[in-house]
């Protein structure tokens, strides 16, 4: 049973760090920006993920964390509007940088992906899926929220 205790208290402890950095790391920094932002009628860039859209179990908390990180792109994009800032959230599927190097899944160069975000940006795309895999599944995503759910909830059981 100890180690069952110790399972849930370093989940909980990667949790909290996944939200000081995701959540609370993008609030601070768009609080501290805000007035620079207004002034030179600048942008807010987040990078979400498409796991701020449906949770991969096997991503727990980072998918809670950067689902948090959505709800904070829009509240922003609605609050700061009035300020001439832009928020763009960008909702990548995986990646090829050292965070994503375990995952066993095809990943997108990161050169690429920060030339679509790029595009995206220069075009006022407000959601940016900068990759074909993020593009896919937003499609899947908007047909039914709940199906992409069920698929990812069967994938991590």
């Amino acid at each position: 049973m100890q180690g069952v205790g110790r399972l849930v208290a370093d989940w909980l402890r990667v949790g909290r760090q996944e939200f000081d950095v995701n959540f609370f790391g993008s609030f601070a920094m768009s609080q501290a920006f805000a007035p620079a932002l207004a002034r030179n009628r600048g942008a807010i860039v987040n990078v979400v993920s498409v796991a701020g859209l449906v949770n991969f179990p096997i991503l727990l908390s980072y998918s809670a964390s950067k689902a948090a990180l959505h709800s904070l792109t829009q509240g922003l994009r609605a609050g700061l509007k009035g300020q001439g800032i832009q928020v763009f959230g960008i909702y990548p599927g995986p990646v090829d940088t050292d965070m994503a190097k375990a995952i066993p899944m095809d990943k997108t160069p990161a050169k690429e992906v920060a030339e679509a975000i790029l595009q995206g940006r220069a075009a006022g795309t407000e959601d940016i899926s900068p990759d074909r895999m993020a593009r896919q599944f937003g499609e899947a995503f908007l047909k039914s929220p709940k199906a992409v759910e069920e698929q990812f909830a069967s994938a991590g059981a």
